[in-house]
């Protein structure tokens, strides 16, 4: 018997989710191959993993067990296969940079240009991850460090505060809310909102205003996979989009509206990596980053104060 990594994902999302559209929805598969995939595994087994109804699904006794030994497979695969890269890259002079969508935002050209004057011995690989991936390849090692939005629920990360700019709302024009100047988050606990970020609990609970919610507004949540479908969902009015201001300079188009949402915590934008994977280059980069962030005041004091103007 030989059950393949995947399937083990696949596994433990759907007994995470209890539910196979939502388990789909994180994977980014098609719920018709993701129950495939749950019938071959528990086939390969010989077990009976999950009880499935038309109303839920629940985990057999068998299932609960096999949770936990997937869980631990998979964690020390993980481990197993980052300690594998880290290794490898010790031998080169490369480092992988993870970056959300916008990365730095302005202060991206400067600081990937410092860095290549002062060190163009080391090659630097870019890599910009999709909304399911708010960690930027750090909690699969595939990025040495990452230029990404927090809060996380990955452990072990180290950061280097770039800049804290305000958390909008993104809106089609023909919201009732569109005219607004500002908008409180107690306005928006009942719009649909998008939210990326695959499975992360921290992230997901930042842009959903889980800190205003009561048991009287749950969440109610549109997945997205990237920026361009986002924009799509709010410009038909499906959905409304909370997001940083910086959208309303990268991503203004007709049929969208930007107002500021106060009281809120502003997004931050950092410079993040593992603490257990930190290497000569990671710290070069790192340096870097501190010194230009702090040589360019004025230009983060723009990006930190925006004027936020929606198209006319």
């Amino acid at each position: 018997m030989d059950v393949n990594t995947r399937r083990l994902r696949y596994f433990v999302a759907v007994a995470e989710e209890l539910h196979f559209s939502r388990a789909a929805a994180r994977l980014f598969v098609a719920q018709q191959a993701l129950s495939k995939q749950i019938r071959e595994l528990e086939s390969e087994l010989g077990l009976v993993l999950l009880n499935r109804t038309t109303r839920k699904v629940e985990l057999t006794e068998d299932g609960e067990r096999f949770l936990a030994v997937a869980r631990a497979v998979l964690a020390e695969w993980d481990d197993g296969l980052r300690r594998v890269r880290q290794a490898s890259r010790a031998a080169q002079r490369t480092l992988r940079l993870g970056f959300v969508v916008g990365a730095a935002l302005e202060l991206t050209r400067p600081l990937l240009a410092e860095f290549s004057r002062r060190h163009p011995e080391i090659e630097l690989h870019l890599q910009e991850a999709s909304l399911s991936d708010p960690s930027c390849g750090l909690a699969d090692g595939s990025s040495d460090l990452a230029i990404l939005r927090p809060p996380l629920s990955l452990d072990g990360l180290k950061r280097l505060p770039l800049f804290v700019e305000p958390v909008v709302a993104c809106l089609s024009a023909a919201h009732p809310l569109a005219g607004r100047s500002m908008i409180s988050p107690a306005e928006l606990l009942d719009e649909p909102l998008t939210v990326g970020g695959g499975h992360d609990a921290a992230w997901r609970a930042f842009w959903t205003l889980s800190a205003f919610r009561t048991p009287e507004h749950p969440a109610r949540t549109v997945e997205t996979s990237s920026p361009t479908e986002e924009t799509e969902l709010v410009a038909s009015g499906v959905a409304t989009a909370l997001t940083a201001a910086a959208s309303a300079r990268y991503l203004s188009r007709p049929g969208l509206v930007y107002v500021p949402v106060e009281p809120h915590p502003g997004s931050e934008v950092a410079l993040a990596w593992r603490a257990d994977a930190a290497s000569e280059a990671v710290g070069l980069f790192v340096e870097v980053a501190r010194e230009v962030r702090d040589a360019e005041r004025d230009l983060i004091r723009a990006i930190e104060h925006p004027a936020v103007v929606n198209p006319g």
